[in-house]
């Protein structure tokens, strides 16, 4: 009977442990666990300022400049003015606007805004120019007795007393002239000191 139940009892044991092993056999591999990068969205600017372009201006004339800024949806600007320098000279202090002179400059645009009820200040430096126009020429160059198309005007300085006269298509002595200069028009060739020949 002892031994009946010996048998039994490590028939029992064996039995679990044929059990214990199966159920770690079975049981499923755990994933190593990976690192995930989330990169966030870059956020748009509550306002975009624009650079002010080159400015032109003729003769003695002055370029008019004005801040350029751009508020995203939701946002409202509150002021936006300009601080303008050449060299260590500050020519203009938080301006709406400031009229500028042949010359090179250092621009700043300060905009100020409000998201709700929030509050911001946004600034941005930049280098201006302010270029004189090219003056436009009144005359130009003959090619022998003939004008080059849209200076038709003649302007001859061999006249008989040496005086200085200019003709006109149609004149007498239009065709035979030998000009020094060619003007667009009459106007131009009197304040270049011609006077208008007799015939």
């Amino acid at each position: 009977m002892k031994t009946f139940t010996r048998t039994l009892t490590a028939l029992a044991a064996a039995v679990s442990i044929a059990f214990s092993g199966a159920a770690v056999s079975t049981a499923a591999p755990v994933a190593p666990v990976q690192g995930v990068s989330v990169v966030a969205a870059k956020k748009a600017p509550a306002v975009a300022i624009g650079k002010i372009p080159t400015k032109t201006v003729k003769g003695s004339a002055k370029a008019t400049i004005k801040p350029l800024a751009k508020a995203a949806k939701g946002v409202k600007i509150t002021s936006k003015v300009l601080t303008v320098k050449q060299g260590k000279k500050t020519v203009a202090k938080n301006k709406a606007s400031v009229k500028l002179k042949t010359g090179t400059y250092k621009v700043t645009t300060k905009v100020n805004y409000k998201v709700g009820k929030k509050k911001g200040t946004i600034s941005k430096t930049q280098t201006l120019t302010v270029k004189k126009a090219a003056a436009k020429k009144s005359w130009a160059a003959p090619k022998g007795k003939s004008c080059p198309a849209g200076f038709p005007v003649k302007g001859n300085k061999t006249g008989s007393n040496k005086e200085w006269k200019y003709h006109v298509e149609g004149g007498q002595f239009y065709g035979r002239t030998t000009p020094e200069q060619c003007f667009k028009n009459t106007s131009d060739a009197r304040k270049a000191g011609y006077r208008v020949s007799k015939r």
